[in-house]
This record gives C-alpha cells, structure tokens and sequence, in this order.
C-alpha cells in the first residue's frame, strides 16, 4: 500500500494458511500482516500488540467472529475492523453493524478487493484531505470572484453562508495552511462588507432596497402564519452567528423541513438594539419616543433594556391589525433548569397561538469567555466556539423541545438578535467619562477614533438611532477592531483580546440566522 507508513493489519481466519497469497500481495503494498488462526489469538494479539486495522473472519471453530469483534472493541473501541463472511444474511450483516464494524467483505475474496477495503478506512483520512484541498483550491478562486463584485445585501448573505460552509468543512482538516488562506479571505471580505454597509445602511434603515432586517422580522415571517391560524412557536436563540447554527441544523433535520431566510441585525449589533428591534418592530429612535421609560441612558444596561420583551410584542401584533384568541406565551431561559422549564411548557406553547422563547446560552457563553481562563482555554477560537456550541445544542432541552414540538402542527421559527466576532485587533477612542463601555461600539460625546477602524456617526437620526443631552455620536468598530482608551492602553488591549464581543460590523454580527421549520 502505498501510503507514508506502514499500516499493521491483524488478519484472523481459522484457514489463514490458505490465504497466504492474499498477505503476500499486502506486504507487497507495505503493509505488516500478523496472521492469527483463532479468536483467543487476536485478543491476545490486540491485547499486548498495536494495530491499525483487523480482518476478521465471521465463521470460525471456537470463538466465532461476532464473539471476537466484541472482545477486541472492548479492548479498543477505536480499533477498524472489516468482517469477512461467506453469508449475505441481514440479520448477521445487523448484529455486525451493531457491534460496530467499519466495513464487511463477501468470499470468496480477491487481493485486490481486499486491499482496495484496507486503503478506503486506512487511507480515508488522508484521501479526504487531499480531495478537501483540491475543493479548497477551486473554491477560493469562485469565492474571491463573489467578494469582489457583491452588490446587494443577498450577495452579501450567500458569500457568508458560502464561507460558513467552508468553515464548517475545515474544522476537520488538519492542513493549516488551508485554514489560514480561509481566514484571511473571510478577513478580506469583512473589509469589504464594512465598506459596503457604510455606503448603504443609512437607505436601507429608510426603507431604500433594504434587506431582510430586525425590524421586519415579525411583520414577514411570522405575522402572516398566524393570520392563516397556525401556532407558532417563535425561538431566538440570544448571540448565536450563522456558522454556529449551521453547526447544529443537521441535528434538527430528522424531525423539520427547514427553510433559511437569514435576515441582517441592525446597528448596533448588541442585544438593547437588536432583540428589541425584533420584538418590537421598531427601529431605536423610534422605540425612544414610544417607550421613553424603557429606553433612557440612565438604564443602559443590556440585561435592564430588555425587561418587556412581551409588552413589545403584543404591541407589535395589534399594530399589524392582529387579534390572538389564545395569546402569547413567552418565557427566557438562562440556564438549564429554566430550559426544562421550557420543555415541560410545551403544552402551554402549543395552546398560544404565538410562543416566544429566547435562549441565552451562547451569549453567556461568548461573554463569559472573556472573564474566564478555563473558557479561554476550551473555546480558544471560531472552531471551538462551534464545537462547543453544538455539544451544548446535542445534549439541550433546547433540542428536546424542538423533537417534541415536531409530533405537534406548529410552524417553529428559530432567529438570533445578533452574532459576534473574534476581536484580535485594538484600536483607539476617545470620549468623555459619561461615554458608554461597550467594547465594540460607543455612544456619548466628543467621540473620536480611527475613521478606518470604525464608523463615526455623527448624525444618528440618520440611522434611526436615539439621541439625548448625554448622547450626541456614536461610532461602531468594523472588522475585528475593538476598542480601547488611551489611558492604559496595553493593560486593556491585553484584557479583551481575542474576545468574542458584538455590537460592531462584521460578516459574523450582523448576518444572522433564521429558519423556518415544519414539523416532517
């Protein structure tokens, strides 16, 4: 076998003599062959000996096949195995799938069919990467075409589910060149698509060929269900970017038909802005006039600008002329006795004619990180976070409630207010002490920064953003830029390096995921 190393194989048949041909024409690929005539042998063998693959007869004297490949997982569960069988009984090729075989082989057999299995476990890894860079390659020259002539707002939208699909292909590859010439394309196209938003936001957030956005979200994708009578169960998972939603979609996929309308979150790409925009339909300047007392610079926390949620929304559904007769259920969840909470009120969502549910693990995740040593350690970058992310999603009552909810008729809408990017590049501001301490973006007076790191909105009505006598600017950091004062600079650009923040302008904040979900 031609390959960078020699594979061992152990090769146990009650006839292994008969087969010397066969082992010869192995050796002659470079492979080690232990020949082994019996069951208690090959446990014996694997037991004290290293080897990469096990042939394995199905019908021996003694210990049978079956027998053997359960004793060898048992000693090493990741160990391949191909059981070879004169029977193409079901039940038997059952029982061998069950106990965890990687391929099985029919005799009679002949060198080469057996080398050709051996090369497709052994060498899979290899082959696919090899394929993967090949793929990589093409892909790259395709994808640098579509950054370089994306127009609309939908161009931008499939260039980033285009690069999240390669980034969910490249966290298996162990090529680190290829990662890197990934990152730094994704790096060029967030250059790109800052440009882009700046020349545009201002006449999308007045209507002018203006895409998908927060705002719309409830008039257009779930207004119009509930005037047809259907249940809706509305899920925003709080924080969540569109690579790690696409991480976790296949797990959903089995119980949904899933449509994707990913939409744009508003700026800022922060929760006070965004969620609220949601719920709301309202733009922040907008939500400042109808809610004063909701939205003031006294109360500029995050977590105290989104306290009502559900007065927002059935605010929203009568001005769109809707009449529930079985209202709105919502709830949020922060941990993970309130997601079982949740799950246990399935019978609630499914008597509401709406249901709102938001979830906030990733965002406590990302912001959690950049306080924690040992979250640093375990999500150290974009590929942990999605790693992490659907380990969380797989053992969720988030996906419980959703595999629950697929026996029922409601239509399930699943969004994200906002996304978050790595920031690995600080730069600096300056304001005066009343100035809001948001990393990515900033509000107050006097406002000053590096017009090609930020965006400096001088004007925020323009962008349909509040303004009081504490406000008077805001500037909004692009790309992966966060920011830091001048006074001790080095200490804080220390602190918030490499932290998962929101808030700015980037392929991974602001395009956001929603899918819309029916029931199978």
């Amino acid at each position: 076998m031609k390959a960078p190393r020699s594979y061992r194989i152990l090769w146990v048949d009650d006839e292994i003599d008969m087969l010397r041909p066969h082992i010869i024409f192995l050796e002659k690929k470079g492979c080690v062959v232990r020949p082994a005539s019996n069951g208690g042998d090959a446990i014996h063998y694997v037991q004290r000996e290293s080897y990469d693959l096990v042939l394995l007869d199905e019908m021996m004297a003694g210990r049978d096949g079956l027998s053997t490949l359960e004793e060898i997982k048992t000693i090493n569960s990741e160990l391949p195995v191909i059981m070879i069988t004169k029977s193409e009984d079901e039940s038997l090729m059952d029982q061998a799938i069950a106990k965890r075989i990687d391929d099985f082989l029919i005799k009679p057999l002949n060198p080469v069919q057996v080398y050709s299995a051996c090369r497709r476990i052994l060498e899979k890894a290899r082959i696919r990467e090899t394929s993967l860079a090949g793929e990589f390659a093409r892909s790259y020259a395709e994808l640098d075409r579509g950054r370089q002539s994306a127009s609309t707002a939908s161009d931008w939208i499939r260039l980033a589910t285009q690069l999240c699909e390669w980034d969910l292909r490249l966290d298996g590859s162990s090529d680190e060149a290829m990662k890197q010439s990934h990152r730094d394309h994704r790096s060029a196209c967030n250059v790109d698509f800052a440009h882009f938003v700046e020349e545009n936001y201002h006449t999308w957030v007045k209507g002018k060929d203006a895409p998908l956005m927060s705002v719309d979200v409830v008039r257009t994708h779930i207004a119009p269900h509930l005037r047809a009578g259907r249940n809706v169960v509305f899920l925003i998972i709080d924080g969540m970017r569109l690579d790690q939603w696409m991480a976790v979609e296949p797990l959903v996929r089995p119980y949904y038909n899933i449509r994707r309308e990913d939409h744009y979150a508003i700026l800022p790409t922060a929760t006070p802005y965004s969620r609220n925009a949601i719920f709301s339909g309202l733009y922040p300047s907008e939500m400042a006039v109808r809610y004063p007392a909701f939205w003031s610079a006294a109360s500029a926390e995050e977590t105290s600008r989104n306290r009502h949620e559900k007065e927002f929304l059935i605010e929203l559904l009568r001005r769109l002329g809707l009449k529930l007769r079985k209202g709105v259920y919502y709830q949020k969840v922060f941990n993970a006795s309130e997601a079982e909470s949740a799950r246990r009120a399935r019978g609630q969502m499914i008597t509401h004619d709406l249901s709102a549910v938001v979830y906030s693990f990733v965002d406590i995740l990302t912001h959690g990180r950049s306080h924690s040593d040992i979250l640093k350690e375990i999500v150290p970058d974009e590929a942990a976070l999605r790693g992490l992310t659907k380990s969380w999603f797989s053992h969720s009552a988030l996906l419980e409630l959703l595999k629950d909810l697929s026996d029922q008729d409601n239509l399930v809408i699943v969004t994200s207010d906002h996304g978050s990017i790595l920031s690995l590049r600080a730069t600096r501001v300056y304001g005066n002490r009343d100035t809001s301490t948001n990393v990515r973006y900033k509000y107050g007076r006097n406002l000053g920064c590096n017009d090609r790191h930020a965006i400096h909105l001088k004007y925020p009505r323009d962008y349909r953003l509040p303004t009081d006598n504490l406000i008077t600017d805001y500037i909004i950091a692009k790309e992966d830029y966060y920011f830091v004062y001048p006074t001790r600079y080095r200490e804080f650009e220390k602190q918030y390096y490499g932290g998962f923040q929101h808030g700015g302008i980037s392929l991974e904040e602001m395009i956001v995921p929603l899918a819309i979900m029916e029931p199978r």
